[in-house]
């Protein structure tokens, strides 16, 4: 059956100084993009010792499938209305399309404090690393900050730069992550793993999922999923978006879920079912929870692999910080674009990068990262540790607006009337997803590594921050052709499309 495609037009007519690159980056590029959000080496070696510690013990791998199962449910209703609403803000443009403008540009103030935490966070912990790594090789170790600082530079130029470059970029540096990691658990498979063998049971079977405090598994594992979304985000200028970003979605999803599941079950395997609880604990007792991997891959590649890691957790990092910063970018240049903010943030080069709300966002990590400087807090558990709970909360608040954007978009203008796209998988995915915002509630704490005092301000922020943009948004004087409230126009051009999904 096929069905339709909209692309939204912008409330602001556009112009060269406006107009990001049209067919720029294709499904590669995109998953690259996606891939480097998730930063897997930073994601498994951060949080899988505490999945395992914490958590369910050796049964963590099953925790990214289930969540990587909630995920590709959600990305039914998503890539439904991707088809029909082509914009650079993604969660901005799909919950103001269902849900009214009021949430849309909340929703988009809320993505914008979600990625910047995030981003914030990530350079907390890089400054660490990066400082480390210059006091072993270079003999001198500069604060942390002072790292942020010069990365905050690179950054900014590359963010100012067209995206094929930062796609080359990145691709680069994930290569680099995945290899090392990939190379592990190949070794630790075709060798059969460690004292107890590879015994998928221990890690897969039902009751290794729900062994010990589940919940906390799937709350990490939900942390290391965040950023699949930022498919939507560069729809603007992919090639063939109708396409393009269907199969990116569904292949960032499958590859994030399963890459990170079998290196996980091969962690475990490494240490044994019955021993990996105990190694995540003195892992995490050590004050680096990382020990748990790096011990691992040094142990089946070699001692020079675990020095290579080190240094690839770093440039892990970068690549998660660029994926944030750009995917920020799109979403400011969207909101100048619909006229929620200036029109100036939404100016870009003649390569077609939006170098003002690269700009923005620079600023926006200087001013969230230097405070914990100048108080000298400790980056990893302050900067790197709230934010970062803080991110996941207001994402997992974000797919749950849009499930339900996608269920009230279709119901409205019957432009797609497949049962399962636009109706049954979208609501089984808010009913999950509301469970796995509970998660994270109830865990959030131990996300953090803080008390309660420091999480009920945090938590609290999500809604606020959502709560503004819908204040600010019903103050402004709307033009006649906004485009998140205007309905679909039945003269429009339409491209029919064959569902591919």
């Amino acid at each position: 059956m096929s069905h339709s495609t909209q692309t939204a037009a912008p409330a602001r007519e556009r112009n060269d100084h406006s107009q990001l690159k049209r067919g720029a980056i294709g499904v590669v590029g995109i998953l690259f993009f996606v891939l480097s959000a998730q930063a897997p080496l930073t994601g498994i070696g951060g949080a899988l010792p505490l999945a395992v510690a914490l958590g369910n013990g050796a049964g963590a791998p099953a925790a990214y499938l289930v969540v990587g199962l909630v995920i590709a449910l959600f990305a039914v209703g998503f890539i439904a209305m991707s088809r029909h609403v082509t914009a650079e803000g993604a969660f901005y443009a799909y919950i103001g399309r269902g849900l009214g403008r009021r949430l849309g540009t909340g929703s988009a103030l809320l993505a914008l404090w979600s990625y910047n935490t995030v981003q914030a966070c990530m350079y907390g912990l890089y400054g660490v690393i990066v400082s480390s790594l210059a006091d072993t090789y270079l003999g001198v170790a500069p604060p942390w900050w002072a790292c942020a600082l010069v990365t905050m530079v690179l950054i900014q130029v590359l963010g100012s730069l067209n995206i094929e470059l930062g796609a080359r970029f990145l691709a680069l540096l994930v290569a680099g992550e995945m290899g090392i990691l990939l190379a592990f658990a190949l070794v630790t498979l075709f060798t059969g793993g460690g004292p107890q063998g590879l015994d998928p049971g221990a890690s897969f079977w039902p009751s290794a999922l729900l062994a010990g405090a589940p919940g906390i598994a799937l709350t990490f594992g939900i942390a290391s999923m965040f950023g699949f979304e930022s498919t939507a985000i560069y729809s603007a200028e992919a090639k063939d978006p109708a396409r393009t970003v269907p199969r990116a979605t569904y292949l960032a999803v499958a590859t994030i879920a399963l890459f990170f599941a079998f290196v996980s079950w091969m962690v475990v395997s490494a240490y044994g079912a019955d021993q990996v609880v105990a190694a995540a604990g003195g892992a995490l007792e050590s004050g680096d929870g990382t020990v748990l991997l790096f011990a691992a891959i040094s142990d089946a590649l070699g001692p020079w692999a675990a020095e290579v890691g080190g240094v690839l957790l770093a440039t892990s990092l970068l690549a998660g910080i660029l994926a944030f910063h750009n995917a920020s970018n799109r979403y400011v240049h969207s909101l100048g674009e619909g006229g929620a903010l200036p029109a100036v943030v939404s100016r870009t080069t003649r390569q077609g990068a939006p170098f003002v709300a690269s700009g923005l966002q620079t600023v926006l990590a200087l001013v969230l990262v230097m405070p914990f400087a100048v108080l000298g807090l400790d980056p990893v558990l302050t900067l790197f540790a709230w934010f970062s709970g803080v991110a996941v909360l207001g994402l997992v608040v974000l797919y749950l607006l849009t499930s339900i954007s996608v269920v009230v978009f279709f119901r409205r203008t019957r432009l797609d009337t497949r049962p399962w796209q636009t109706l049954v998988a979208p609501v089984l995915a808010a009913v999950l997803i509301a469970a796995l915002a509970g998660l994270v509630l109830t865990n959030f704490t131990l996300l953090i590594g803080g008390s309660l005092g420091t999480a009920v301000p945090l938590v609290l922020s999500v809604p606020l921050v959502l709560l503004v943009g819908v204040v600010l948004e019903s103050l402004r004087r709307r033009p006649a052709d906004d485009v998140l409230t205007a309905a679909p126009s039945p003269t429009a051009v339409l491209a029919p499309t064959t569902p591919t999904a």
